[in-house]
């Protein structure tokens, strides 16, 4: 199973970015998709994730209100719509992905994972 993110790029406050995940080697169906973020010299967390059976979402503390994710099992691809970012949104972003149905944000719970996108913003 490989997976690519896509989409990171220099945005300033208040701006949007669109991040792609396209998976290959495994039909999205019945697999957890989870996007991950990691800080300069902070620890990799968690941002959200699909359940690409059903479409379920989950989100880590207030981020859905600006994030939203979705999935698009033909295309097999998983995205992340980022709205209204802040300097503290700075971070390379990663997706990931395991086979297993429910969501969760712990890193440990993903086998494969992409190489990561940079997402910078900065007036």
């Amino acid at each position: 199973v490989q997976l690519q993110a896509s989409g990171g790029g220099l945005v300033q406050p208040g701006g949007s970015l669109r991040l792609s995940c396209a998976v290959s080697g495994s039909p999205l169906n019945n697999n957890r998709i989870g996007w991950f973020r990691q800080a300069p010299g902070k620890e990799r967390e968690g941002v959200s994730c699909i359940r690409t059976s059903d479409g379920g979402t989950y989100y880590k503390g207030s981020l859905g209100g600006r994030f939203t994710i979705s999935r698009d099992n033909a295309k097999n691809t998983v995205d992340l719509q980022m709205n209204s970012l802040k300097p503290d949104d700075t971070a390379v972003y990663y997706c990931a992905t395991d086979r297993a149905e429910w969501c969760t944000l712990d890193s440990l719970g993903y086998e494969y994972w992409g190489q990561g996108t940079q997402v910078t913003v900065s007036a």
